[in-house]
């Protein structure tokens, strides 16, 4: 009953695009330079990220499917590794190509290898980490020898310029005053970027190598308790119910698809949700201490949290010292459901990990608040 990473592989489209060429790529809004990007990436200290569109044309150069598939290409867990060795593929995505079919039949087709079990985890940013439990399940549990999972996003879909209204000085000014606001729909665009990434599970270690042992995930929603956050395809009403595209006219659907979040609902509970409802339950399940801890990787989708969540799991008596957080937030941008893989393969193929270390992965979703933890052990 185990399962390992062996080996985890990453796709960045096109070149890094750095906060001066951002508006180059995306557009500006009404042909005039946004007031708010600079507040906004000066808040979340994101340098570099990447978007799937030509900065000359303007067109999408990959679709999300070509994406994730191109990651797995990238997977080398073993000499002689061939895509027709995958018995299990499950990709989780918040933003995939079209609503039917689903997501990993997408990026099967796209792989064109032999048939295997499928899986299309959709959500926001626990989809990735959905993805990879569906794979360890089914490793641990004897059904497959091997998984493939990954998480993926073509987030530039949704920050065009052609979608946006000029955000008014009177909005841009209450910034600098309250970074939160900086989380809903028109300033989403400076934070989230494109990117895929893969992980192969395997029923035993490498023979080669450091692998990843996977102690175990611990996925918690609090739905039941809180009301939506962050959602698209819907409009959210006075009362906090949400209203799906299938009931809107024309016009308001259009505007609907855009990715929105209640920033009074999350500067009011994220990190409450993270730490003090999901964290605690984990520590008393696992008898999980902090000096256990080699690595901590935190997904957070701006620097913004990473202080308010260091402080806050300090006073629950869990604190890891920040030079034992690993984010590449910085370089490669938040790239939601695929993010705690691009930092698992960064921190994976450096010099930096030796057998019997630990890592404690957090990755937290707004959609309605729900919280995952990963445990991993470098054997």
């Amino acid at each position: 009953m185990e399962a390992y990473i062996t080996d985890i592989a990453t796709f960045l489209p096109n070149e890094p695009v750095d906060n001066q060429h951002i508006e180059k790529v995306l557009g500006m809004v009404h042909q005039t330079p946004s007031r708010t990007r600079a507040i906004i990436l000066r808040n979340n200290k994101i340098r570099e990220r990447y978007y799937a569109i030509d900065p000359g044309s303007g067109r999408i150069t990959h679709t999300n499917a070509q994406l994730t598939a191109e990651a797995v290409r990238r997977l080398h867990p073993y000499d002689g590794f061939s895509l027709n060795d995958i018995e299990c593929l499950a990709c989780g995505t918040s933003s995939p190509d079209q609503i039917m079919p689903g997501h990993g039949l997408m990026v099967h087709g796209e792989l064109a290898s032999a048939p295997c079990d499928v899986a299309s985890l959709s959500g926001i940013c626990l989809s990735g980490i959905s993805a990879l439990k569906y794979a360890v399940l089914n490793v641990a549990a004897g059904i497959t020898e091997n998984a493939v999972a990954t998480g993926s996003e073509l987030a530039s879909s949704f920050m065009r310029s052609e979608l946006f209204d000029a955000v008014s000085p009177e909005r841009a000014a209450e910034l600098e005053s309250c970074p939160s606001i900086s989380f809903d729909a028109d300033f989403l665009r400076w934070m989230l970027s494109d990117g895929a990434a893969a992980a192969y599970v395997s029923n035993a270690p490498s023979s080669v190598g450091l692998s990843l042992k996977i102690d175990w995930i611990e996925l918690l929603s609090f739905a039941g308790e809180l009301e939506t956050c962050m959602y698209s395809g819907a409009i959210k009403n006075d009362d906090g119910s949400i209203t799906g595209w299938r009931s809107l006219d024309g016009e308001t659907t259009a505007a609907a698809l855009l990715v929105k979040q209640d920033v009074k609902l999350l500067n009011l509970e994220i990190i409450s949700t993270i730490v003090n409802r999901t964290l605690t339950r984990v520590i008393a399940k696992h008898s999980l201490s902090p000096e256990q801890i080699t690595w901590f990787l935190p997904h957070y989708s701006s620097d913004y949290f990473r202080l308010r969540l260091h402080d806050r799991m300090g006073e629950i008596g869990f604190s890891i010292p920040l030079e034992r957080w690993f984010s590449n937030l910085a370089t490669m941008g938040n790239t939601g459901s695929a993010s705690i893989y691009i930092m698992l393969e960064e921190l994976f193929h450096s010099d930096r990990l030796k057998k019997g270390d630990t890592i404690l992965c957090m990755i937290p979703e707004s959609g309605r608040f729900s919280v995952a933890y990963m445990l991993l052990t470098v054997v």
